[in-house]
């Protein structure tokens, strides 16, 4: 059995470059997905990893799919 981990930098990058490819700040991020800005910032650091409840909020703020999301850092992961 493959025991790959899943690296929180990878899934704080591909956040953190959908958020600005939709040139929305943090702090608008933030608002709009009811998490605070600095616990935003740490996902996108890579130093949390965000819960499902989170990545769901996460992808209202960005108008996606929670898929599309996870789809964007499958295809990190496999670089």
């Amino acid at each position: 059995m493959n025991e790959q981990l899943l690296d929180a930098k990878i899934v704080g990058e591909s956040i953190s470059r959908l958020r600005r490819k939709k040139n929305i700040s943090q702090e608008v991020m933030s608002g709009l997905a009811g998490i605070g800005r600095t616990h935003l910032s740490a996902i996108e650091r890579g130093d949390r990893k965000p819960t499902l409840e989170t990545l769901y909020r996460i992808s209202l703020a960005l108008n996606m799919k929670m898929s599309e999301i996870v789809a964007e850092i499958e295809n990190s992961l496999s670089k």
